[in-house]
């Protein structure tokens, strides 16, 4: 049995039974929770390393239960939402939710957001120097890398690449990545985000039409990929 435990909070008994299946073939030890109150209280008894929650449940909402949870659950948490739930998911990642998956999905891509979620859990988020591939970002010199050749970054694209770093296969809605970078007022500049976004693609991707590191996540934001 595996060491690593996945809450499934989501009240579709088909959803349940696929993911329980999914997940205990790669030896995941699997909670299953088909309410919001019930998943809130497995949650403190098991303390997972990583919870799937269902936005729509028939109790509490996932957003009522992010907000129950952040306080005191510092792991990861992976929505899952039906399609057109844009708004939702986005409200979702600004509370603290990682990551999102949009029913119906493909299990491999549920056990690499999963694999994800564990790295990121053990990821000490105070180290000073990452590799990423191709390239290596050090905190302390305030210097990037790529194949061993020293690339010239802005302050912005440094901090900004920094924060990508930091939150590693974690998807960041432009909100969040604004305030964080350009601080609180910015929220609304969405146009100006990508602009930086596009010139530290131009500096790190090998083709910035098609990124291996900077994903969008349409209307949502952006995922670094290490």
């Amino acid at each position: 049995m595996s060491r690593y435990t996945v809450l499934i909070i989501d009240d579709e008994v088909a959803i349940q039974k696929l993911l329980k299946i999914a997940l205990e073939s790669q030896e995941y030890t699997v909670i299953q929770a088909f309410s919001g109150r019930e998943g809130l209280a497995l949650a403190a008894s098991y303390l997972p390393d990583v919870i799937l929650l269902d936005i729509g449940l028939p109790d509490l909402n996932g957003h009522e239960i992010l907000a129950h949870l952040h306080d005191w659950y510092t792991k990861s948490i992976i929505m899952l939402s039906v399609q057109n739930a844009e708004l939702d998911m986005v409200k979702a990642l600004d509370m603290g939710a990682m990551d999102y998956l949009t029913k119906p999905f493909r299990t491999g891509e549920l056990m690499a957001r999963i694999r994800s979620a564990i790295r990121r859990n053990a990821t000490d988020q105070m180290k000073s120097n990452w590799t990423f591939q191709d390239l290596n970002l050090d905190l302390t010199a305030r210097l990037l890398k790529k194949n061993n050749q020293v690339i010239k970054l802005t302050q912005t694209e440094f901090n900004l690449l920094v924060l990508f770093a930091k939150n590693e296969g974690r998807v960041l809605t432009h909100q969040q990545i604004l305030k964080e970078i350009w601080g609180v007022g910015s929220q609304l500049e969405t146009q100006y985000l990508r602009v930086y976004v596009g010139t530290l693609r131009k500096k790190i991707e090998d083709n910035p039409n098609l990124p291996k590191h900077i994903i969008t996540e349409n209307g949502i934001g952006y995922r670094f990929q290490g």
